[in-house]
C-alpha cells in the first residue's frame, strides 16, 4: 500500500525558535512576556511556567483582585520592568516553575527581579524563586530554590533539595536535603566540560550541545 501523503507530512515543531535562537515549547506558559528576557539560545521545555507578570503592584489585594475597591482597575507596571531574566544556553526542564521572589509587609506585596545567568541547568519540576543564579549552576529535578536565595557560579543543588529563603550557596559547593545544607565540595574540573548528548551528562558545563539537541 502506498504511503498516505497526509501521514508523511512533517509534524509541527514542538518549539518556537526566536530570532536570537531561543527555543520555547509551545506547551510552556510564559506570563507577562514583556517582563521576561531570554538572552539567546535559551531552552524552555514543555509545561514550564515563567511568571513574568509578577511585578511590583500597589498591594496584595490589587494584585489578586482587579475588581477591588478604589479606581476599580488593576495598576499596570511600566512595560520596561524586567521581572525574570534568563541567560544564554540556560536550559529549563519540563514542568519547572520560575517566579520572582517577593516580600509581604502590611498587606503590601513587592516582587523583586530574578536573574539567571548563562549555562544554567534547571531540572524537571524544580521551583525557583531565587534572587540570583550565576553561571554554570546545576539545579536538580524537583528541587526548590527559596525566595531571595543566591546560587554562586559553579555550585550544585541535588534533586529534591529545598534551599531555604535567603540562603547563599558558595561556588564549588553541593547542597542537598530538606532544608538544604552543604554536603561537600565539587571535584576539581567539575563543570569544565561540555554536555555529552550520548550519555546525557555534563553537569555545570557548557550546554551548547544540549541546546543543539532540542527541536
Amino acid at each position: 500500500m502506498p504511503p498516505n501523503p497526509a501521514s508523511s507530512k512533517a509534524p509541527k515543531s514542538e518549539y518556537v525558535v526566536t530570532d536570537t535562537g531561543n527555543k520555547v515549547s509551545r506547551r510552556s506558559q510564559l506570563h507577562g512576556t514583556q517582563h521576561i528576557t531570554l538572552a539567546g539560545r535559551t531552552t524552555v521545555c514543555a509545561d514550564v511556567c515563567i511568571r513574568g507578570d509578577l511585578v511590583p503592584q500597589r498591594s496584595s489585594r490589587s494584585t489578586q483582585d482587579p475588581s477591588s475597591k478604589g479606581s476599580g482597575e488593576k495598576q499596570q507596571p511600566p512595560p520596561n520592568i524586567v521581572s525574570v531574566a534568563i541567560g544564554r544556553y540556560t536550559y529549563v526542564s519540563a514542568g519547572a516553575i520560575i517566579r520572582p521572589p517577593h516580600r509581604l509587609s502590611r498587606e503590601t506585596i513587592s516582587y523583586h527581579p530574578l536573574r539567571i545567568h548563562d549555562h544554567v541547568f534547571i531540572g524537571a519540576g524544580a521551583i525557583v524563586e531565587a534572587a540570583l543564579i550565576e553561571s554554570h549552576v546545576w539545579v536538580g529535578a524537583g528541587a526548590v530554590v527559596g525566595k531571595f536565595a543566591i546560587l554562586k557560579e559553579g555550585c550544585k543543588v541535588l534533586d529534591g533539595a529545598v534551599v531555604p529563603t535567603g540562603m547563599v550557596v558558595a561556588s564549588g559547593f553541593v547542597v542537598g536535603g530538606k532544608p538544604a545544607s552543604v554536603l561537600g565540595t565539587l571535584g576539581e574540573g567539575w563543570g569544565m566540560g561540555e554536555w555529552d548528548k550520548d550519555t546525557g551528562t555534563g553537569e555545570g558545563g557548557d550546554l551548547r550541545e544540549l541546546w543543539r539537541s532540542v527541536g
